[in-house]
């Protein structure tokens, strides 16, 4: 990932951070559910987009970069929520090595029909 340090200013949207909980069901077996972590700043941009299909539908993945304050609890398999959207963290690296920044490649998979 090469991702440079973003000016402060930059970080102006609302991000929701969730971790992913495993909860057991009444009939057995789990179900997964995002148990909210934190609000914070950070920079959301698209990168990519890739169709696809998605059983009886057509899908899409679009790819994104969410860079944050420094966090060191962001791993794979949480999620962030910025405007309305879920985006799932796949990598989260920190950019310069000080801690100060991070960037997190995440993806979202919108389907339809």
């Amino acid at each position: 990932m090469s991702e440079t340090l973003p000016a402060i200013g930059l970080l102006r949207d609302r991000i929701g951070f969730a971790r992913k909980e495993m909860t057991a069901e009444p009939e057995g077996g789990h179900g997964v559910v995002y148990m909210p972590v934190a609000t914070l700043w950070g920079r959301v941009r698209a990168l990519s987009s890739r169709r696809q299909a998605e059983a009886d539908g057509r899908g899409v993945t679009i790819t994104h970069m969410v860079t944050l304050r420094y966090r060191g609890d962001v791993k794979p398999g949480d999620r962030l929520t910025a405007r309305g959207r879920h985006l799932f963290v796949e990598r989260a690296e920190d950019i310069d090595g000080r801690r100060a920044f991070i960037a997190c490649a995440c993806s979202e998979t919108l389907t339809t029909g």
